[in-house]
């Protein structure tokens, strides 16, 4: 792995950088009051060819991984604009293109690619959790096709999703852990339903829960044609996933320690600019300190994936972990340094505390994420 970002890598950050720039955080916060998707900032990322940049050439897209995607995701976090919708795409896209049949990959890529579809994704159940082959969420054969009954809870942007990619249960393994299987439904499928749960998070994305009713579906919309393989699927997409989150965390740290910075060299109150005092610049160092120890971990479980190597399941999830401590303290202090303007609007900070903390406990929890790393790791025994 080289420490050094390629020329092309430097390139993309500077212009993804600019656009985030361009909408800033105010456009962001604006969106989220609103209640309304942050479309004009959508379909400028994926104009440049920014958006798909994880996908496949030849469906449109711009051939890179998940290196690519994370700066993305990180640069416009950087600038205020944590997008969680991205953060799906950069998981659906994947999983369609490594599984799908070379008709799925036909169908849904090239509008995935081009940010004209957009696809949800349901995993989440309240009786399951972390424990995915746990699920109730079913999908049974009916003839040529399949019936799926069950109901999703925390699914993102299903208010602005064409289809939904679905993990569903079709049996029980020996050890009686259900066999999933992943659909693509349409959100306009009779028989789907889904709601808005309210949220203290201020963001643009909102959450739902969904509800599968007797949805009927053709055999057609099954992810790679075989039934039973989604464990793998998902698991395809999980990590990214977690990388990708790792990477909004590391950019969101950095849009606070700017701000923080900024107003402690501005703000003098014994005569002298805050930032001065040790006991403001020495916290302030120590946030940066850990962001960059986030990011080193992000961008290795980025170029672990993307090269196939082992262990990249551990370092996603470990660069999950660090990147949501690092995120918060970088928070915290940028409250501590601001005093009460941390809490006015103009100051663009306060809005983003329940975006910030949600990145500990998901997409995966930092308890779940120790448990892997006491048992794979330090080799001690499973506690669940």
């Amino acid at each position: 792995m080289n420490f050094s970002e390629s020329s092309e890598h430097l390139a993309l950050r500077g212009a993804v950088s600019e656009i985030g720039a361009k909408y800033g955080h105010e456009y962001f916060a604006r969106c989220a009051a609103e209640g309304r998707f942050t479309h004009e900032l959508w379909s400028t990322i994926f104009d440049n060819g920014f958006g798909g940049v994880n996908l496949p050439e030849e469906y449109g897209g711009g051939g890179g991984g998940i290196q690519e995607m994370a700066i993305v995701i990180e640069e416009l976090a950087a600038r205020g604009c944590p997008l969680l919708f991205l953060i799906v795409a950069g998981m659906c896209g994947p999983i369609i293109d490594e599984f799908g049949t070379v008709a799925q990959k036909e169908r849904w890529l090239p509008g995935l690619a081009a940010g004209r579809m957009k696809m949800a994704f349901a995993i989440t159940e309240s009786g399951a959790g972390s424990n995915a082959p746990n699920l109730a969420t079913t999908a049974t054969r009916a003839g040529d096709g399949w019936v799926i009954k069950g109901a999703k809870q925390y699914i993102t942007g299903m208010d602005v999703a064409d289809a939904v990619l679905v993990v569903t249960r079709t049996g029980t393994d020996p050890r009686g852990r259900g066999l999933l299987t992943l659909f693509v439904v349409d959100t306009g499928t009779p028989g789907l339903e889904f709601r808005p749960i309210p949220m203290e998070i201020k963001a643009p994305d909102r959450q739902f829960a969904v509800f599968f009713d007797d949805v009927a579906v053709p055999a057609d919309r099954l992810v790679g044609g075989t039934a039973d393989q989604g464990l793998r699927q998902i698991f395809s997409g999980l990590n990214p996933e977690r990388i990708n989150v790792a990477a909004q965390a590391t950019g969101l740290g950095r849009y606070f320690l700017d701000k923080a910075v900024a107003y402690a060299r501005d703000r003098a109150v014994w005569g002298v600019p805050i930032g001065s005092h040790q006991g403001v610049a020495h916290p302030l160092a120590e946030v940066k300190i850990e962001l960059e120890l986030a990011r080193l971990m992000t961008a290795r479980a980025a170029w672990q994936f993307d090269n196939g190597e082992a262990g990249v399941g551990e370092a996603a999830a470990v660069a999950k972990l660090a990147a949501a401590d690092a995120v918060l303290h970088a928070f915290d202090q940028t409250v501590q340094v601001h005093g009460g303007n941390a809490f006015a609007t103009e100051y663009g900070i306060g809005d983003l505390w329940g975006l910030t903390r949600l990145m500990r406990s998901a997409p995966v929890s930092r308890e779940m994420v120790l448990n892997y790393v006491a048992q794979h790791s330090l080799g001690l025994p499973r506690s669940y």
